[in-house]
């Protein structure tokens, strides 16, 4: 498997992990720990968008 393939299955699983984190903030009083793990799981996925941006842009 490609390093691009990685990535891409790594944002994959992260586009899930988002969704299911963001079903369970609730509508009001967000609760910090819950908050900590989606801005985990954005930042890591900002970060492959970028890497995944700099592979392309080599070849």
């Amino acid at each position: 498997m490609s390093e691009i393939d990685t990535i891409k299955k790594r944002m994959e699983a992260l586009e899930i992990l988002i969704k299911e984190t963001r079903d369970r903030l609730p509508a009001h009083s967000t609760k910090p720990p819950v908050m900590m793990e989606l801005l985990d799981y954005e930042d890591e996925y900002e970060a492959l968008t970028k890497q995944l941006g700099a592979i392309k842009s080599k070849g």
